[in-house]
């Protein structure tokens, strides 16, 4: 399987309604998908989903009134409606916040590589990104007058884009993180729209002011970086953030904060088992110190098994129940220097990466 690629182009509005004529089938999924797991894995009736997607669409509009626009056209080019369009791009709040005194759900091993480290001198970002079985998903090359040039991939509804490039040489990884001190309905700038947001930025530090700048509703974390050789790791809660740095050419994130006390955060249950840690160094491990990395040596790490089904490359638990079914759903490698994508539909080691290029 190839992720497809969609090309948009003019207003967000407009751009929301390619995206939505393009992905129809893959949005009525996701929204089944979506709805279903609200049900059974968060005890949320679809009513009460669509309650706070309207409430949180409605500060959207004030804060970002080009992503609201988006979603509008989302909701029009797929014909589904606006309140299922809504609860879709902001299910990260719904979801994480739900998960509040339970485990919650895995999501994704990241890196960055300086380019001292790597074996062609460019700067390089990747992630396996952990989530939901069956989600489905798209690359999105977006452009406009006057904007950057982005290239990315999103889930099949969710507006722009949150792992990816942009043409002034800035990329985005994300992971999960979860403390006690999230809350959806403080309805604070989503996510999903502070991604796309990052993706339109022109320089590393305009990035990291939309992403620090003012509270947020629920943690993430959110690696950033940008040619010749920046790199900026936010581990953010909603009113805290911790910078990290790249140190001898490498940095590392998983789904745990590193040092909660120092961020003065309590870390929420994230797992039962804690894997991340495990992954997090597993990661490490084979990324630092081994000289020169090339992008198949990157890949491979990707598709790394040790510690299976919750390994870097991240498989089904047959034991858990459907309802908690996670997998490495795509895996990614940015290439910030030639402005290159390439990812694979599904878990690396058994689907291919295909390259998308800005």
């Amino acid at each position: 399987m190839t992720l497809p690629l969609v090309r948009l182009t003019g207003s967000p509005y407009a751009q929301g309604e390619q995206h939505g004529e393009a992905l129809r089938e893959q949005i009525r999924h996701n929204l089944e998908l979506y709805f279903d797991r609200f049900a059974r894995e968060l005890k949320l009736s679809r009513a009460e989903t669509l309650d706070r997607a309207r409430r949180y669409a409605e500060a959207i509009r004030a804060q970002s009134p080009a992503y609201y626009e988006g979603m509008r056209g989302i909701a029009a080019g797929s014909g589904q409606s606006f309140d299922a369009i809504a609860a879709l791009n902001v299910r990260y709040e719904l979801f994480y916040d739900e998960f509040a005194e339970q485990p919650s759900p895995d999501g994704c091993t990241a890196f960055a590589l300086l380019p001292e480290a790597t074996a062609s001198g460019h700067l390089l970002l990747g992630e396996n990104w952990d989530w939901i079985v069956g989600v489905r998903g798209a690359v999105l090359h977006s452009s406009a007058p006057d904007r950057p040039t982005t290239l990315a991939f999103t889930e099949a509804g969710i507006f722009g884009g949150k792992i990816g490039l942009n043409s002034a040489g800035l990329g985005l990884m994300i992971n999960g993180l979860a403390c006690h001190d999230d809350d959806w309905s403080r309805l604070r700038r989503p996510f999903h729209v502070r991604c796309y947001e990052v993706l339109l930025s022109r320089d590393l530090d305009a990035a990291a002011a939309l992403i620090a700048g003012e509270p947020r509703s629920c943690s993430a974390n959110f690696l950033l970086a940008q040619v010749p050789d920046q790199v900026l790791n936010l581990e953010t809660a909603p009113e805290r953030v911790r910078a990290l740095g790249c140190e001898g050419g490498c940095l590392v994130h998983a789904n745990h904060f590193i040092d909660p006390a120092a961020l003065g955060v309590e870390e929420r249950n994230i797992e039962g088992d804690p894997h991340s840690q495990r992954r997090h160094a597993r990661m490490e491990a084979l990324l630092r110190g081994r000289g020169p990395l090339s992008l198949d040596d990157v890949q491979a790490v990707l598709r790394d098994h040790e510690g299976f089904p919750y390994s870097i490359c991240f498989h089904i638990d047959p034991a858990e129940p459907p309802e908690e079914h996670y997998e490495s759903v795509i895996s990614a490698v940015a290439d910030l220097h030639e402005g290159v994508l390439y990812v694979s539909d599904g878990p690396p080691c058994g689907a291919p990466y295909v390259r998308y290029a800005l």
